[in-house]
């Protein structure tokens, strides 16, 4: 399963990332994150094991799914199955703002043909949210920025 890889994101009308509450199950906010660009944060308390919030976007195919990322630095592309994609650049929740830690608070879970992030442990208020985008080890590496004590320096898989 492979996480975020699109253009630009879901913007505002001022050209700011914005989040579709009506796919979050708690008060969440957007702000500049230290790990990557913008970050998702709660804006209240999440207990353990809950659902947060649905990674939404333009369903397209594996060869839409190249196309698209061959032709962007900043894309925001989840593998929902060996033939589909959620391209979160267009229709996406904010989920697609959820950055990489190699010690994350959020799992990504497909439920009857949906992304749910749903929380791994109790997140305090103001904490920024994370999942472990577990990219593959035969792609690309991609450094790691997290910050985690227990962080491996890749986004990628290791073993």
């Amino acid at each position: 399963m492979a996480p975020p890889i699109s253009a630009n994101g879901n913007r505002s009308e001022n050209g700011k990332p914005r989040l579709d509450s009506q796919y979050a199950c708690f008060a969440l906010k957007l702000a500049p994150s230290r790990i990557h660009r913008w970050g998702v944060y709660a804006a209240e308390f999440i207990p353990a094991r809950r659902k947060v919030i649905e990674y939404t976007g333009e369903k397209i195919s594996r060869r839409e799914t190249k196309l698209r990322a061959e032709s962007s630095d900043m894309i925001y592309l989840f593998t929902l199955d060996p033939y589909w994609t959620i391209d979160g650049s267009v229709g996406g929740s904010g989920a697609e703002y959820i950055n990489h830690s190699c010690d994350p608070n959020l799992v990504a879970r497909i439920i009857r043909g949906h992304i749910l992030y749903m929380s791994l442990r109790d997140i305090r208020r103001g904490e920024e949210l994370t999942v472990d985008y577990h990219f593959d080890k035969k792609v690309e590496r991609v450094s790691c920025s997290c910050g985690a004590a227990k962080c491996r320096g890749t986004i990628n898989v290791l073993d």
